[in-house]
């Protein structure tokens, strides 16, 4: 099968993409975990799917400050080594031709004080996470309910990260805004009681984020900062929006006023139905006119048809990218791609 629309180059706000095709942030776990520091391993990973692999790449989730960690091995972008240890990254994605952007994480109630060197984990309210941390498999401790002041100073550290991020050399920065995580929680009436300016009904419980993305923006330019959120609760479909309808409406005036353009709407399954007989891209197309990136297991084929009909603009890949550094050039060769084997390509790294 031919693809020419996900094989295309295009323009996208102030990026020359060579194609279509975007590799999803995946964690790894590789930096070094007492520094938060990168690697030529990490280097050598990403100038791989550089080369002959994605347009445009989202990095795995970057810690904005130590707090924000949920997991061992997470990089960071809060000190000058981990600015200093980021740039032979972007420098080999760029002698590749490829675009890369820096995903900016804070994990919120989903770590332990094991992992943030004592410090205990933050939350819009005082409510506890059900599970067991990442990998580290011991259960979610009581979360500190943070006070305006703490808000404000977190919102920083985002700007922050993302001013360092630009010192780095990324081509810009996505804000993540979904899987549960800190931006998630606020947005969600499951793990925000709050009832000041950051609590209350949806519209306002998403200030929050709306206050992260301007002072990003800031920093790395409106057209160059792309948000990836869920308008599912906590993005477990057993806790969807009760009117998704509503609630896509209220995400995507929100992201309208501002002025972001790249959307970046979180699924695990790209073709699952959420509403009305549409899927969730297809709802923010209703009412998103600027740049959508699909994901949640995408298949070429599916990737071609759905940028053909205009629901998304860029098609991002996971687990095949890992599996296939050469994407692209396989699909453009009409080759097969190789299957995702966990035991192989989860260690890829080490």
């Amino acid at each position: 099968m031919d693809y020419p629309k996900l094989l295309e180059s295009v323009k996208v706000e102030k990026w020359k993409l060579r194609n279509r095709i975007v590799m999803a942030p995946m964690t790894r776990g590789f930096a070094d975990d007492r520094t938060g520091t990168v690697g030529k391993n990490v280097v050598e990973y990403y100038r791989r799917r550089a080369e002959k692999g994605a347009g445009l790449i989202i990095t795995e989730g970057i810690a904005i400050s130590r707090r924000a960690k949920g997991t061992f091995g997470v990089p960071g972008l809060y000190t000058e080594e981990q600015v200093r240890s980021w740039v032979p990254v972007t420098e080999a994605v760029h002698k590749e031709g490829g675009t890369i952007v820096a995903q900016l994480w804070h994990v919120g109630r989903l770590t332990h004080s094991e992992l943030t060197g004592g410090l205990p984990p933050q939350a819009p309210s005082t409510l506890r996470a059900e599970g067991l941390v990442h990998r580290l498999r011991k259960p979610y401790e009581m979360p500190c309910e943070m006070s305006v002041d703490e808000i404000k100073d977190t919102i920083k550290q985002f700007a922050k990260a993302a001013k360092n991020a630009m010192a780095a050399g990324f081509d810009g920065v996505e804000i993540h805004g979904a899987h549960g995580y800190l931006i998630d929680q606020f947005n969600s009436d499951i793990s925000n009681l709050r009832t000041d300016q950051y609590g209350g009904g949806l519209a306002t419980r998403l200030t929050f984020m709306k206050e992260v993305i301007h002072a990003v923006m800031a920093e790395a330019g409106e057209e160059r900062t792309v948000i990836r959120f869920s308008a599912l609760k906590d993005d477990h479909p057993e806790y969807m929006w009760d009117h998704p309808d509503e609630a896509i409406q209220t995400f995507t005036k929100t992201f309208k006023e501002t002025g972001i353009k790249i959307l970046h709407p979180s699924t695990n399954h790209f073709e699952d139905v959420i509403s009305g007989g549409l899927t969730l891209h297809q709802m923010v197309r209703e009412y998103w006119k600027g740049t959508i990136i699909g994901v949640g297991g995408l298949t070429p084929a599916s990737a071609e048809e759905a940028i053909k009909r205009h629901i998304i603009d860029l098609a991002a890949f996971g687990r095949p990218l890992l599996s296939n550094p050469d994407f692209s050039e396989r699909i453009k060769q009409g080759n097969e791609l190789i299957p995702y084997n966990p035991e192989k390509h989860l260690a890829i790294l080490k």
